[in-house]
């Protein structure tokens, strides 16, 4: 028999506000093409950034 797993989704609304949140940020704060490019990467990638430096403000 298989059980049903049901998840509520919480963790994608939040990473999706935080995207839209850095996507913003970044490509209002951009200078050129290259800056907007790589505004959307961090934008995508800002979980990592985070975790890293929480990682290595606790001396993780």
């Amino acid at each position: 028999m298989m059980k049903h797993m049901c998840c509520h989704g919480s963790g994608g609304a939040l990473y999706g506000l935080g995207f839209l949140g850095a996507l913003f940020y970044y490509l209002t704060t951009a200078t050129s093409l290259l800056g907007g490019i790589l505004g959307v990467i961090k934008a995508l990638l800002w979980p990592a950034f985070l975790v890293y430096g929480v990682q290595k403000y606790l001396g993780m």
